[in-house]
């Protein structure tokens, strides 16, 4: 009975684990379909589409975004160039990055682990951060009602001299903005010069490289 019992769970964890497609491309896109399970999703040369409710160890690509859709679920989501976009009630249990892109999370979402980006946007709105957030040359905007459990960094570029953006003029520094009721409850932590708007509303922890300047309302 015992041998019985275990090939019987045996077969059900292979089932299960079987269920669980990788999908692997140099150039294509990739879509997971609404409701299903898969493991890894990657490829080089395209976007990555995460389909309402579906649920994906973790996508990866270099050429191309990444798009979940509500109520999906994740391991983690990293691309290289190209922006990443959470749709509402979104669970991811790693981290999301990107070099070249921004990352936009909507409402009551949750990433377990940080968000980071090099050249690119970070935008959030009533979401909840395990970890930090961190970039180098993107704006940043903890909206209103979201949760940083982590601190927020701005790296220092890389290399020296005046910084340069693509269309040949000088690059503005960096707007990060805490918004109406939200927290970011680690350090802040500014390697180079920022804006830092902080709302009135607003909690966050110490703060090193920059003076917060408070405001009300929407934004500043």
């Amino acid at each position: 009975m015992k041998r019985i019992l275990l090939a019987l769970a045996l077969t059900v964890a292979c089932g299960s684990v079987a269920a669980q497609e990788n999908i692997s491309r140099l150039n294509g896109a990739i879509t997971a379909e609404a409701g299903k399970h898969y493991g890894k999703l990657d490829t080089v040369n395209g976007g990555i589409r995460i389909r309402a409710g579906a649920v994906v160890r973790s996508a990866e690509t270099v050429n191309g975004g990444i798009t979940v859709d509500d109520e999906a679920q994740a391991g983690a989501l990293e691309t290289v160039n190209g922006g990443i976009r959470l749709g509402e009630r979104v669970q991811v249990a790693g981290n999301v990055a990107t070099v070249n892109g921004g990352v936009r999370i909507d409402r009551n979402s949750r990433v377990d682990g940080e968000v980071r980006t090099v050249n690119g946007r970070i935008e959030m709105e009533a979401t909840e951060v395990g970890g930090g957030l961190e970039t180098v040359n993107g704006d940043v905007t903890v909206g209103t009602g979201s949760t940083v459990r982590g601190g927020l960094t701005v790296r220092k570029p890389s290399g020296s001299g005046f910084r340069w953006n693509l269309f040949g003029g000088q690059s503005r520094d960096p707007r990060i903005v805490i918004g109406p009721g939200a927290s970011v409850l680690g350090e802040l932590v500014f390697e180079r010069e920022v804006e830092l708007f902080v709302h009135e509303t607003a909690k966050i922890g110490n703060v090193s490289g920059a003076s917060p300047r408070r405001f009300s309302g929407d934004m500043p």
